[in-house]
């Protein structure tokens, strides 16, 4: 693809990270963060431009790129008067890549089209090590010419980007994958308080399991960091609950009840109500050790 101008908007745990690979690949990109001093750091890090303003960021930019942590935070970069499509140029590419409501990615989809604007919704799952590793799974959602035109940005950052249909559909995947993520956090977390309780050793019975049938990327990954403590957010406990709490909107609405799900998030809520929200997901054995 020849060099195009990259815009960045949320430099977060994973968004700082997804950018470094694109800046590593040799696009320009310039970034931007509520958190200006936070971005500077950054950008000295993983080598994007810094900017002040969202209108800085993408005034000029053919593809944008938004990694924000709430619905109603995606719905301000796009909408406010000084967001993306107030200041962004006809024909860019506007890619939402944050976990956010199916409904918003569809009226962000209309919306960028009335303004010349196509927009993607496009999730993804791997935390912080996919992030930083370049091998995040992306589910994408709205127009497939848009998603062959932006597959090779994507690929700066993922290894299984799949388009999963119109807009809206990026964001239901995460869904479906988040559920499934749910019941295997919940999974291996009981499975370490079991071995502490009847005096397993927890890291052996981790290894024995993680080749079986209960094995998974979650026990792989996540675990090891439960058994070392290593509470450090790679996925944070407010933002799962975030995810959690879509899923069951989504649901409601086609009088779906997903009972495994709601007793997650009932201990997931169980831990914020602890003051645990800025911790990673892994941190949930700590519910179980304090019983």
């Amino acid at each position: 693809m020849p060099m195009k101008q990259i815009a960045w908007i949320g430099t977060g745990v994973m968004g700082s990270r997804q950018a470094g690979h694109l800046v590593k690949a040799g696009y320009p990109v310039k970034a931007y963060s509520r958190r200006p001093k936070r971005v500077e750091e950054l950008a000295k890090i993983y080598g994007f431009t810094p900017c002040s303003t969202i209108r800085e960021a993408v005034e000029n930019a053919d593809f944008i790129f938004v990694m924000v942590g709430y619905p109603k935070d995606v719905e301000k970069v796009f909408l406010s008067p000084a967001g993306i499509f107030a200041c962004a140029k006809p024909g860019a590419i506007a890619v939402d890549m944050t976990t956010s409501l199916p409904s918003l990615a569809e009226k962000l989809y209309i919306a960028g089209k009335e303004r010349g604007i196509h927009v993607l919704d496009a999730p993804v799952s791997g935390g912080d090590r996919g992030a930083e590793a370049g091998t995040l799974s992306i589910m994408v959602g709205g127009d497939p010419e848009d998603f062959d035109t932006v597959l090779p940005l994507l690929s700066c950052m993922g290894k299984t980007i799949s388009y999963m249909g119109p807009a809206g559909f990026g964001q239901h995947t995460k869904a479906a994958n988040q559920i499934a993520v749910a019941g295997a956090t919940a999974a291996y977390t009981e499975a370490i308080a079991y071995a502490e309780k009847t005096g397993l050793n927890p890291q052996k019975m981790l290894d024995a399991i993680g080749g079986g049938a209960a094995g998974s990327w979650q026990i792989a990954n996540m675990a090891p960091r439960a058994l070392q403590d290593d509470f450090a957010p790679g996925f944070y406990i407010k933002h799962f609950i975030k995810d959690m709490k879509i899923i069951e909107e989504e649901s409601e609405k086609r009088d779906l009840h997903l009972e495994m799900l709601e007793a997650v998030l009932s201990l997931y809520q169980k831990m914020e109500a602890l003051g645990k929200e800025d911790e990673g997901t892994q941190a949930l054995i700590e519910l179980y050790r304090e019983v």
